[in-house]
Parts: C-alpha cells; structure tokens; sequence
C-alpha cells in the first residue's frame, strides 16, 4: 500500500533556491556592468550641487531686495509729513 505524499520535495526546494541565486547573480551583474549605479549617484551629486546653487542665489536675491527695500524706507522717512 502506498501512501499519498503532500508538499514539495527537498530536490524540487533546492532547485528553486538555485534558480533564484543564478537569476540575482544576473541582475546584480547586469547593474554594475550598466552603470546604473553610478548613474544615480552622479545624479544625487549634480541635485545636490543644484539645490546648493539655488540657496545661494536665493541669498543674493533677498540680500538685494533688502537693500532696495531699505533704501526705499529712508527715502519715505525723509520726506516731510
């Protein structure tokens, strides 16, 4: 009398894990030699040199609206009443 088996075997379990190990050594791989990796850290790095750009042009600009707006109140307390 046979009796009935259930679930998968540990041939077809190590299979899948073999399987599973070629398809990430591919996919890693394919990333390093597409240097798509250094493609986002090369874009990281041009963003953070943007935003650094922008703050200091923004500075510059309120500095000089500063002084404009300054330059306008002394002119208004200047004048008579």
């Amino acid at each position: 009398m046979l009796r009935e088996e259930r679930g998968i075997t540990l041939v077809a379990l190590m299979i899948t894990i073999i399987v599973l190990i070629i398809l990430a050594a591919v996919t890693i791989m394919s990333l390093t030699e597409s240097n798509i990796i250094n493609t986002a850290v090369n874009g990281t790095l041009n963003y953070a040199n943007s935003q650094s750009w922008e703050i200091n042009e923004l500075a510059k600009t309120d500095d000089m609206l500063n002084k404009k707006v300054q330059k306008i109140e002394e002119y208004i307390s200047k004048q008579p009443q």
